[in-house]
């Protein structure tokens, strides 16, 4: 399964080229997941997420991240252990970090770096096509990974939350519409986000994080992606129910990127 959407999308594309990747990778899962017992061990990505919530602020997962499909190069030449150090001094909750190489710019290394730098739980953000991406994840010293539930199909959404759990790294399913909700319920979801950009126009419809926050079970961590421009529309998440907000294209653009993650927490704006 690829997107459930008739129009081919910029996320059939990647996901096509990561599961023609994935098949020529012939190493074991469980030789793989019995490395990630010797792994470090995993900060708590969901429960900093909660922790914030339960103070009644807004939490912040502030990304790293070079360049998209729809908005070019934003930073390409930027330091990760700077951005890092920015993000905790704002106060981010978490980071997530952009492991794609060729559409994003990125690199485990980047993961690696940001990560020592600033303490912070870790999403590796990528487009997990197998149960050897999410080993992966956690060997590379990520605290989550990412599951696209509109690239998955039921049985793998239910393969990769598994081998999560095993290797005791979070799973952020990420979802766009109720259908999507109820697949990623069914595979066990509990740390549940709405990206708010539309797959096929690109487009950022603001309406409908707003419209899934209600429909998502109290028991699961709500977080907003794509498209938080400022503390307006972070305060306007947060009033909506949601735990927190993934924001990057936003903070990548600040001259202060600290600054930007206090305001998104509700919190005056001043550098620390």
């Amino acid at each position: 399964m690829v997107s459930h959407m008739s129009k081919v999308t910029y996320l059939d594309r990647i996901v096509a080229a990561h599961r023609a990747s994935a098949m020529a990778d012939t190493r074991s899962i469980d030789d793989l997941v019995t490395d990630c017992g010797d792994a470090e061990p995993v900060r708590p990505f969901a429960g900093a997420l909660r922790q914030c919530a339960d103070k009644g602020e807004m939490a912040v997962i502030a990304e790293l991240k070079r360049k998209s499909p729809s908005k070019g190069v934003l930073a390409s030449d930027l330091d990760p252990i700077l951005v890092a150090e920015q993000y905790r001094a704002g106060g981010a909750a978490c980071m997530s970090v952009l492991t794609d190489v060729d559409f994003f710019g990125g690199s485990v290394a980047d993961l690696q770096v940001a990560r020592a730098a600033c303490g912070l739980p870790v999403i590796r953000k990528d487009f997990t096509v197998s149960a050897n991406d999410v080993a992966d994840a956690r060997l590379m010293g990520a605290d989550c990974v990412l599951l696209i539930v509109a690239a998955l199909d039921d049985a793998e959404l239910a393969t990769f939350a598994q081998v999560a759990r095993i290797v005791k790294i979070d799973a952020l399913f990420e979802i766009h519409d109720e259908p999507e909700l109820e697949r990623a319920l069914r595979a066990g979801a509990s740390l549940v986000g709405v990206n708010q950009r539309d797959l096929v126009t690109f487009e950022v419809d603001h309406v409908r994080a707003e419209r899934m926050a209600a429909k998502i079970p109290d028991s699961c961590v709500k977080v907003a992606e794509s498209g938080v421009r400022d503390a307006a529309d972070a305060q306007r998440l947060h009033d909506a129910g949601f735990h927190a907000v993934l924001v990057g294209e936003t903070l990548m653009r600040a001259e202060n990127p600290a600054s930007v993650v206090l305001a998104l927490r509700g919190i005056a704006s001043r550098a620390e």
